[in-house]
């Protein structure tokens, strides 16, 4: 199994928390999807904010954060507002 940090957008502390909610590494990740382990780091971390969102969905499909479309970026704001 491949290290949560070795995906792109995922540091140490990133690692850390998501270790916390059960995922442990990037295929635990990738089946879980950047929602999922989103609401779930959001109802541990009620502090998480949307850059997390971000910075989970750029994991996935290989893409820095802050290069995701406006489209995907309002796509997954949306989301997290849901979560409120």
């Amino acid at each position: 199994m491949a290290e949560l940090t070795s995906m792109m957008n995922i540091g140490i502390e990133m690692a850390k928390k998501l270790k916390s909610v059960g995922i442990y590494s990037a295929e635990e990740l990738l089946a879980a999807g950047p929602e999922q382990a989103f609401a779930r780091l959001k109802k541990q971390y009620p502090q998480v904010c949307l850059v997390h969102l971000y910075a989970l969905e750029g994991a996935v499909s290989h893409t820095e954060f802050n290069s995701l479309s406006v489209e995907k970026k309002q796509n997954l704001k949306a989301f997290s507002d849901a979560l409120r």
